[in-house]
């Protein structure tokens, strides 16, 4: 795979998370790795994780942890989607995808949302 083609789909996928970035925590934003904690410190005294993106040697990953705190938000994913999770909370892309992009986006946003609702992180206005 090109690695031109894996830096359109980490961007992308990049951009799924950005909008989120104010309200949490950036830990870093490197051209292969970009990952967000919340600003929930947890009873182990480390912030909960919420996202990141990372290229690897043979694909993009994307990790979205309120999916493995609240499985239930993957009840409804589609089954094209499905087949990119690798784990309980990973998704790996080789290419872009518009559709599942777009589906994973709102999926990102039920996870933010589920976040809010354990009061992890401030709620978003609608």
């Amino acid at each position: 795979m090109a690695e031109s083609e894996f830096g359109t789909v980490f961007s992308q996928l990049r951009q799924l998370l950005q909008p989120y970035e104010a309200r949490l925590r950036l830990v870093h934003d490197r051209p292969d790795s970009y990952y967000l904690d919340t600003r929930h410190i947890m009873k182990n005294g480390k912030p909960l994780y919420f996202g990141s993106v990372q290229t690897r040697k043979n694909y993009v990953a994307f990790h979205l942890m309120p999916v493995y705190v609240t499985p239930a938000l993957l009840d409804d994913i589609s089954p094209a989607l499905k087949r990119r999770m690798q784990g309980k909370s990973c998704f790996n892309f080789v290419r872009p995808e518009a559709a599942l992009l777009e589906e994973l986006g709102k999926l990102v946003r039920r996870g933010y949302d589920s976040y809010a609702g354990a009061g992890y992180v401030e709620e978003l206005s609608p």
